[in-house]
């Protein structure tokens, strides 16, 4: 008996290090700015539990920017708001995010003093907007063209923090994800959802295909959706629904 619990507990060790050797390595990912606020410790801190040997390296851009990226290899895996079906990714939607209008207190447009808003109700404001390059942007330009609408945009930052001073200073307002808003709740700004339905932000997890990654990254791919799943149930991430 003494000898074959030794040989048991030897034969679990081997399996142990042979999972760790298998999950060793590299592993690149992108991340957009207003995702990477509610997603990336959490991934972090689940990825140094789960597979402490893999080394992980986050890049911190806009989604235009790493579906350029992926295109071109620097990257194995990513969060973009387009799938871009022209490539050969490996794609899958993971949730939507309401989007919300965010101000300073100072704002005196009448849809600032409203719980809920409407984008025909953001004709007149005055907006501080990412450029083009922004996923976030083409969703919104295109929810506008809906209602037959030319935004007031009078001011273009690519740059979240930047952004958001801008706004606290009241030169203007913005249109953000819930993930964003969270990060400003406290700071004193005005918040206010978009209520339409088709105003929303579609997350998707891109990669490259399959047989491209390496074991490392597709354990990476999993542990990202987990996250982003636990983070959705235990409303962590406002005003995200995952698609399941």
């Amino acid at each position: 008996m003494h000898h074959a619990q030794l040989a048991l507990r030897q034969a679990e060790q081997a399996a142990i290090a042979a999972q760790k050797e298998r999950t060793s390595g590299y592993v690149s990912i992108g991340l957009p700015p207003t995702t990477a606020t509610v997603l990336a410790l959490p991934l972090i801190q689940v990825m140094n539990e789960l597979y402490p040997h893999i080394q992980l390296h986050i890049v911190e851009t806009l989604s235009g920017h790493l579906a350029n990226m992926l295109n071109a290899r620097q990257l194995d895996l990513a969060l973009v708001f387009h799938a871009d079906s022209a490539h050969r990714w490996s794609t899958r939607a993971l949730l939507d995010e309401d989007l919300f209008l965010i101000s300073s207190p100072s704002a005196v447009d009448a849809c600032f003093a409203l719980k809920s808003v409407q984008i025909k109700d953001l004709a007149d404001v005055k907006l501080i907007m990412p450029s083009g390059l922004h996923g976030l942007r083409t969703n919104l330009m295109a929810a506008f063209e809906r209602f037959n609408i030319q935004p007031n945009v009078i001011m273009e930052i690519d740059g979240l923090t930047l952004l958001m001073d801008a706004v606290r200073q009241g030169y203007g307002a913005t249109i953000q994800p819930g993930a964003a808003a969270a990060r400003l709740g406290e700071s004193g700004l005005r918040i206010r959802r978009i209520a339409d339905k088709q105003v929303i932000r579609r997350n998707f997890l891109v990669s490259l295909p399959d047989d491209d990654l390496s074991p490392s990254a597709l354990a990476t791919r999993v542990v990202i959706a987990k996250v982003a799943k636990d983070l959705v149930k235990n409303n962590v991430w406002p005003g995200a629904h995952w698609i399941g």
